[in-house]
């Protein structure tokens, strides 16, 4: 697949997915939309990505939509922006559907569809100059990319109304504190640092990831009688993957398991 906006690399079963715009703050437009959902297909149809890195090249993670460029469609705007969400959201779906987990390394500024992004990936890793805002109502707009869903569940109604009525500008150290990032690192250490916890991930039993990551976003929406039989259901599923196997057998002998991503 060639890619005109994106960076796509794949090593060590980690894939590395760069916003690369950054004479345009890495901002969405179509292309990157259509180029981020053909990423996520390819990533959760590969068997050898265990893990997925999302980052921005230069100064900033991502600025948000490509306002030039919807306002260059005039009157069709309406329209342009049904079709870039469209693809958009299709790749924020299969990112969070998929096995493989995927961390944002957020290197500058995350606004509008950049934090969106952000609050959708499983584990966000963040430089400390880091800078974080929703900048839709701003400009008259309302949010998209899943932040209104994921936004209010990961710091609270209240807390996502404010960020969101306000668009008010906040640290690294205040969204981990809220829980939209994981860690905040030293900025030289961020792409090492999501290196290394990609490997981690990458060297796991991916399909027991993915199972638990689908476990645990369909938990908001059931009854606590529903969630227990689909957690039985998927927990027995897994024990009969060879990965399961595995993982219970190198326990039993007191050895680090050797996983096939199964």
């Amino acid at each position: 697949m060639q890619y005109t906006t994106i960076l796509f690399e794949v090593k060590n079963r980690v894939a590395r997915i760069t916003l690369n715009r950054p004479e345009a703050a890495n901002a969405l437009n179509l292309d990157m939309g259509k180029d981020l959902m053909h990423a996520a297909v390819q990533c959760s149809e590969d068997p050898n990505i265990g893990a997925v890195i999302i980052t921005g090249a230069g100064r900033m993670f991502s600025g948000g939509g490509d306002l030039k460029s919807f306002a260059a469609q005039g009157e069709h705007m309406p329209a342009h922006l049904k079709e870039v969400t469209t693809y958009f959201h299709a790749a924020v779906s299969r990112f969070t559907r998929m096995d493989a987990p995927v961390i944002a390394a957020v290197n500058g500024t995350a606004a509008g569809a950049g934090l969106s992004m952000v609050c959708s990936c499983d584990l966000v890793l963040a430089a400390e100059s880091a800078k974080f805002t929703m900048a839709y109502t701003r400009i008259g707009l309302t949010p998209d990319g899943s932040s209104t869903y994921f936004l209010p569940r990961i710091v609270g109604l209240k807390r996502a109304l404010e960020l969101t009525l306000t668009n008010r500008l906040f640290s690294a150290q205040e969204a981990q504190e809220w829980g939209i990032v994981t860690k905040v690192v030293p900025d030289a250490n961020l792409q090492a640092e999501a290196d290394a916890l990609a490997a981690q991930l990458a060297s796991s039993a991916t399909g027991a990831l993915g199972a638990a990551k689908r476990l645990l976003h369909s938990g908001w929406n059931e009854t606590l009688e529903t969630q227990m039989e689909l957690e039985t259901q998927t927990i027995a599923a897994r024990a009969h993957s060879a990965d399961g196997r595995e993982g219970i057998t190198a326990f039993l002998e007191k050895r680090a398991p050797q996983f096939k991503g199964q």
